[in-house]
């Protein structure tokens, strides 16, 4: 498995020589006659018994430009014994956004694997991600997870970040880098991506028992944004109990006309509140013995991450009247150090340093909590903390755009699995495809994450928590 991929620095370096280059497809169009490339191989997903294989096929259009051409896709595997490669996954429809899940493997297990399209191997990009020598990309190669022991007891899925009602995706700052709009005539990218994310949550082969949505669930939290992303989630399932969402710095209250119908908060006005949950304010849910805790790590005007005193006292006071349930926490900003100086952003972007300590410090004397779920970055990215606990801060990527998904947390007796998922409906797997051209076309050096971060097991005594 991969291990490291490219630090902050390396990264602004490489924005910097990419602005010089050409975007990527700015529209499909039929392909006339010409070689076929067959390229953007990531292996997202490795569980214990599945791996999740994604790729995309090319040719020229009249004019000698890249454009996706639809054709076959197949995915031949063997452990790697020395045994043939065997066709384990063949689907005849075509398609130029290929997504292919391959079952019925070998807990702990090495395997050999290779993705096809017309007969050609799929090779990764030409990013530093999955071009390292050691990923399964570039070695053929991959090895199982092994599941932690015990029964599986629930299955969660984390997710953030879907910026509903947002039409241009990519803009750091100032209008750059180019943003990526939807293509035309298709429906806006946050709402298909949604419905992708929710299908998804109801398929068997996920078994999703509840989703937490960690925050900028809008794109400015605008009366019809809210709306929009609530009813969504309404007609899906009913909040706090299928589903459960944090506030995010999108979802903040704001200044202007736009916003007068909604409830004032101080010179502002608070539309995410009226349908979701008040500012700085906690919210804590008992499912059997599995404590959640959404928590609203929002400032009011700018996009780094805060909480107020009487949020942390009453955290401390929770945690401490029943330190030993396991407990899972989830809100928007990041909160290590590691964090801090690894996003493009830098520090200021994350949960300020004084909260984050304290916030760590209380978790310190609460050996029930196990894990910290946060958005805001757009990655795949677990860090270390910066007290010797044994919690793991878990970044999870965009809904919105690539690598567009989620993660499942599968809990079970002896500990976890974590898993990353790209959603897999026709149109997200288009819009995934166009949106990796952000940033210059290094959107996946920084928001995939290493095979490592994606999909990982985590020994740990879960066994009080109660079947779903």
């Amino acid at each position: 498995m991969s291990c490291c991929g490219p630090n902050r620095r390396q990264l602004l370096g490489l924005l910097a020589v990419a602005a010089a280059m050409p975007l990527g497809w700015a529209s499909p169009a039929r392909a006339q006659a010409g070689s076929l490339a067959v390229t953007d191989l990531e292996v997202v997903t490795i569980t214990d018994r599945s791996a999740v294989l994604t790729w995309t096929t090319y040719g020229p259009d009249a004019n000698g430009n890249p454009v996706p051409v639809e054709t076959d896709s197949e995915v031949w595997l063997a452990p790697a014994d020395g045994s043939a490669l065997r066709q384990v996954f063949g689907d005849s429809r075509p398609t130029a956004f290929h997504y292919a899940e391959v079952t019925d493997l070998e807990p702990g297990r090495t395997y050999r694997f290779e993705a096809r399209s017309a007969g050609i191997p799929a090779a990764p990009a030409l990013n530093v991600s999955t071009r390292q020598p050691n990923t399964p990309e570039t070695q053929g190669v991959f090895t199982t997870l092994v599941p932690p022991p015990g029964r599986l007891l629930r299955t969660l899925a984390l997710s953030n970040d879907i910026h509903y009602g947002e039409e241009v995706s990519g803009i750091i700052t100032a209008g750059l880098p180019p943003g990526f709009r939807q293509e035309p005539g298709l429906a806006p990218y946050p709402e298909i991506m949604l419905a992708a994310l929710l299908d998804d949550m109801r398929r068997p082969d996920r078994a999703v028992d509840h989703l937490l949505l960690a925050g900028d669930l809008t794109a400015e939290a605008t009366p019809e944004q809210v709306r929009g992303v609530h009813t969504a989630l309404a007609n899906w399932g009913v909040p706090g109990r299928d589903w459960f969402a944090a506030r995010g710095n999108h979802d903040r209250p704001h200044l202007g006309s736009d916003y007068a119908s909604c409830t004032p908060y101080l010179d502002h006005n608070d539309c995410w509140g009226d349908s979701f949950s008040t500012r700085q304010q906690l919210a804590s849910h008992e499912l059997g013995e599995l404590r959640l805790i959404a928590l609203d790590t929002t400032e009011l005007d700018i996009a780094g991450g805060t909480m107020d005193r009487s949020q942390l006292d009453e955290l401390r006071e929770l945690l401490t009247a029943d330190p030993d349930r396991p407990t899972l926490l989830f809100g928007h900003h990041p909160v290590t150090t590691e964090s801090g100086w690894s996003n493009l952003a830098g520090p200021s972007f994350i949960l300020n340093a004084a909260n984050a300590a304290e916030l760590q410090s209380i978790y310190q004397s609460a050996p029930g909590v196990f894990l910290h779920h946060s958005g805001h970055t757009h990655r795949n990215r677990r860090t270390r903390a910066d007290l010797p606990i044994p919690v793991e801060f878990l970044e999870v990527a965009a809904c919105k755009e690539y690598p567009g998904g989620y993660t499942l947390l599968r809990l079970y007796e002896g500990g976890y699995m974590v898993n990353f998922y790209k959603t897999r409906t026709d149109g997200a797997r288009r819009w995934s495809t166009r949106s990796r051209g952000e940033y210059y076309g290094l959107l996946p050096e920084y928001t995939l994450g290493t095979t490592a971060d994606r999909n990982h097991t985590v020994l740990r005594d879960l066994s009080g928590v109660s079947p779903a």
